[in-house]
Order: structure tokens, then sequence, then C-alpha cells
């Protein structure tokens, strides 16, 4: 113990007053084979942005991780979503490297992690171990590489963060000479976008697809006229591309320019981890939820706060008088690849309609705001709005429905954070308040929200306008064991564990009557035990596996077994 101390005190010195760590340590590779990206940093998410690169991992697991650069292990997290098993590795140079998606951790933290999850009768774990427990070096083997968490695929996510702050960077700038490209980006689709009640484009207020076409030297150009009138925006739909993979990826930087003035740029190189969901503004949203598809809008709405982007009068041009106006369209990747795109608008005087407002509520995206109507109650604290919106609402009362159905507005709109929803019971027959819950209805599809029951009302908590209604989840999980005739040849025992309605809150694994470590692959619902010889003597056991829902409904599992 007393060596331990010691070398982690050295390591420590050596490492942040300039012993055998140097300040001009350079990050490595991560791995032993050449660096391929399955994805890159900043690529547009749901709700968020992509904060780091996907390395590949040639299609496997279990492939050794190193750590890039000395420093020590700042950061442990185990999870069945997100992340799963996930490093942080803290450098003298202020910055921190992370480590996703893992297999599994190397010994002396993975032996630390199990302690833990025992300790905390828990699988899912968020620790900071003290600076010299972990000390690393550059190169050292930290991990095997997985698919552990939300991952869609066995894959390294590497992030590199500014220590202090936490904010994330772009990767790819240290690891530039390493990957060969010499691809530019796309355009796949680009739409005009008058704003209603202040522009026109073809009489139409609108927005409009503009034909692409491509020509025999692989340069783009529109198809047709373009007339418009008054202020005026654009969207834009684009990839990238790197030499040698047949991956799709983000745009880093995009500038609009009229003439000599850049209307709007952005470059994704470093934000903060709280300024990700204002993604749902940098984005068409509604387009988006409906179709899957990203349009990256080339204007800023006043409650959107990115950093990385600047713009003169908000990105938008105003067409006030008639005659030609160019405009060019530019996407470069890091490499210096670059697409560009001319864009002509003949300005055309054209009458602009008014915005049609009768029978909407007016929300102001700088205030708070508070709507209530027969059986709905919404309040939405000022900072979730990212525009202002005339709100139009609507409501269906199905017969014998415990709850009517609420349409909170024509169209998707994102909230940054949330409101507060209060839906009113038609039917309060439950005897198990805790049954209630609030759902959002998206495609004939329920999704669990959840609240609180209080005298025939429900509150709970949304992240974007939508429908919204009152569902009862009385039905407990389900637990089906997995291959259980192996359980013991296999030394491993599995289920998976799967609700109706409002998803999984819990479970708990004893044989005994003591805790023991069930491992959750939460994309599978898949959890499962690994016999221990260290915790479980031989003989006759009793297993009991208890499985419950958001809403308080339990399932138990029982079994006897002899190892």
């Amino acid at each position: 113990m007393y060596r331990f101390l010691f070398f982690s005190l050295c390591f420590l010195s050596g490492a942040f007053e300039g012993g055998f760590v140097q300040a001009q340590e350079t990050y490595r590779n991560p791995f032993d084979f050449p660096i391929l990206l399955s994805a890159n940093f900043g690529e547009l998410r749901p709700n968020h942005f992509h904060s780091g690169l996907d390395f590949k991992t040639q299609g496997v697991e279990g492939k050794p991780v190193h750590a890039v650069k000395s420093g020590y292990v700042s950061r442990i997290g185990v999870s069945p979503w997100g992340y799963g098993n996930i490093l942080y590795v803290s450098h003298p140079d202020g910055t921190t490297t992370v480590y996703a998606h893992l297999q599994r951790f190397e010994k002396r933290i993975a032996d630390y992690v199990k302690e833990q999850q025992y300790e905390r009768e828990s699988f899912a774990v968020n620790l900071t171990p003290e600076p010299g427990l972990f000390p690393v070096r550059q190169g050292e083997v930290i991990a095997l590489s997985g698919n552990s968490g939300g991952s869609g695929g066995p894959h390294l996510h590497f992030e590199i963060r500014d220590t202090k702050s936490d904010e994330v960077m772009d990767p790819l700038l240290y690891y530039q000479d390493k990957i060969k490209d010499d691809r530019a980006p796309r355009i796949l689709g680009l739409q005009i976008c008058p704003a209603k009640g202040f522009g026109v484009v073809d009489g139409s207020q609108e927005r409009q697809t503009l034909k692409l076409v491509t020509g025999k030297d692989g340069k783009q150009t529109i198809s047709g006229k373009i007339e418009a009138w008054g202020k005026v925006g654009f969207s834009l739909r684009a990839n990238d591309y790197i030499t040698g993979t047949g991956n799709i990826y983000g745009v880093r930087e995009i500038t609009l320019s009229a003439d000599t003035i850049v209307l709007f740029h952005s470059k994704i190189n470093q934000y903060a981890l709280n300024e990700t969901r204002y993604l749902n503004s940098f984005v068409d949203y509604p387009q988006w939820r409906n179709t899957h598809a990203f349009y990256t809008n080339l204007f800023v709405e006043p409650g959107n706060k990115l950093r990385f982007i600047q713009t003169v009068n908000r990105g938008y041009i105003y067409i006030r008088k008639e005659g030609t106006y160019h405009l060019t369209l530019q996407l470069k990747d890091l490499h210096g690849n670059t697409t560009q795109l001319p864009i002509w608008i003949e300005g055309k005087e054209q009458n602009i309609e008014p915005l049609d407002t009768t029978g909407s509520t007016f929300l102001r995206w700088i205030t708070d705001n508070i709507f209530g109507a027969k059986g709905i109650r919404l309040t939405i604290p000022k900072g979730n709005l990212y525009d202002d919106l005339h709100f139009r609402y609507s409501v269906q009362e199905p017969e014998g429905a415990i709850a009517a159905i609420h349409r909170l507005h024509d169209k998707p709109v994102p909230l940054h954070r949330s409101a507060q929803l209060s839906l009113r019971l038609q039917k309060d027959s439950l005897e198990n308040k805790l049954q209630y819950g609030i759902v959002s209805l998206h495609n004939g599809r329920a999704s669990w929200i959840g609240g609180t029951y209080r005298d025939g009302w429900i509150d709970g908590d949304i992240r974007e306008m939508g429908s919204y209604t009152v569902r009862i989840d009385s039905i407990p999980p389900r637990i089906s064991p997995v291959r259980q005739a192996q359980w013991l040849s296999k030394k491993q025992i599995a289920f998976t564990i799967t609700d109706n309605l409002s998803g999984i809150q819990s479970y708990r694994g004893e044989i005994d009557g003591k805790f023991v470590l069930f491992e959750m692959d939460g994309k599978n619902a898949l959890i499962t035990y690994d016999l221990d010889r260290q915790r479980l003597k031989t003989g006759s056991h009793e297993l009991t596996l208890t499985v419950t829902d958001a809403c308080g409904n339990f399932s138990v599992f029982n079994h006897t077994f002899t190892w």
C-alpha cells in the first residue's frame, strides 16, 4: 500500500511538474491499427450534436484501447444506456480524453468498479476516484473496445474535453494527419424559406425545395429561376465524406454570403455540453420529427445561443429592391475540401399576406408563458422557446376515454429544457394513482412521459409541443429466462426484462437474500449475472429477481439451483 501511494505521488509530481510527462506529448492512436472513422465531431443527432469521433474497431469488440496521453483516470461510468462503460482520463495539459462504449475496463479498474457496484448495490455507477488511484502512461492499455450502452455497433466513441470547463473539442484537429481525406462535402437538398408574414418566394410563403443539378465536372447548380420579395432564409441538407470509407459524416463549416457580406457562418469545433440541445433550433425541427431528415437552418432564431454561429441579420437576406441578388453557399471540411454553390435570386415585388393569427395565442420566447383551457394547464418557463410562437391548440374528447387528447400546436415545436403540463382526468377510477401517466402520441405510437397525480389532475414535464393524453399502466414487467438449461454450464444466469408502457424503473437480483450484480444491456433488454466463486459458496441457492416499472408494478422470479 505504501509503495502504491509512493508511486502515485511520484507519478502525479512528474505528470504535473514536468517529470516524465512532457508538455509536448502528442495524442497517439488509441489502437494498434490505422484510424478509420464511422462518425465525426458535430454530426447532427436527435436532440444533440455528436460530441466526439467514432473510431472503427474492424467490426468486432475486444480491441485493446490505449491511453492517448499520460494522465490519470478521473471518472468512470457504467450505464445500460448512453455511453455504456466509459473512462475519463485527465492530462497535464488541461484536457480530458473520454473513451466510451467499452466492453470492459483494465483489470485494476474493473476490480475497483465491481467493488463499488456491490457496495452501492447498483449496476449503474458514476465514480470519481482520487487522482492518485489510477495513474496511466501514454500507450498503456486501459480497456477493451466494445458495444455497450446505446451503441449501434462495435466502435470506440472518443472525445477530447477541456478539463476545467468540460467543453468538448473536435479531436480531428489532433488526428488530421492520420486520416487521408480528399473528398468534399456534398449538398443533398436546399430549401428557400420565406419568413411568414414578412417574405414571399414565387407567390408562396411556404418553404420551397430548390432543384439541384450536378454537371459532368461534379459542380452543382440550381435549376430554374427564384423570384422573391422581403425576408427570406435558406435551409440545407448536406453530408461530408472521407476517402476510403462508405460512411457519411457531418459538415464542419458552412458559410452563406451575399456578395462580400457573410450572412451566416458556422464552424462546429467546440461547444459546451449544456448547449447541445440547441441543435433543435439549428435544424428544421418539424421536418426532422416527421421525416428524420436533418436540414440545417442557415438563419438563427433569437433563442438559439450556439456560440459557433456568426450571422448578419440573423442569416436572413432582405430583398427590398428589384434586381438580381447573388449569394454563395460554401461547405468546407477540416482538410480544406470545399464545395460551392452559386445562388441567384431575382428581386420581384410581390404581395406579402399578413400572418393569419386567428384563433392563436401569442407566446413570447423571452418571457414565461402560461396557457389554460378546459382540462389542461401549460407553463413554459422563460428560455424554453427559441422564437415567438402563435400557438394553436385543439382537443379531442373520445367517448369513454380517461382523458382528452390535447394537441399543442399544429406542428412539433421543441422546448430547450422542459415545460410543465397538467391534464385533467375525465374518469378517475383507479385506486392506485401511481398507474396514471401522461403519454405523447406521435405517428400512432404512445410514449410514456409519466407524472404525478393531484386531485384529479396529472402533472408532468414535456420536452416538445405535440399531442398528449393520459394512459394507465397496470401491467407488471415481464421476466423471461434466457437459455435457462445452460445457466450452470455457461456459469451465467440471463434474463430479458420488458415492460408494456411506462418502462423498467429498477431491477434487483438476490441470491440467498444477498444482492448480486446483474449487468444490463439496455438496447437488448438483457441482464446477466456471472456465477462468482469468490462470492458464492458451493451448495443449494435461492435466486430472486424483482423487476419494477415506472408505475410501481413489479414482477418476481424465483429459482432454486445447486452450484
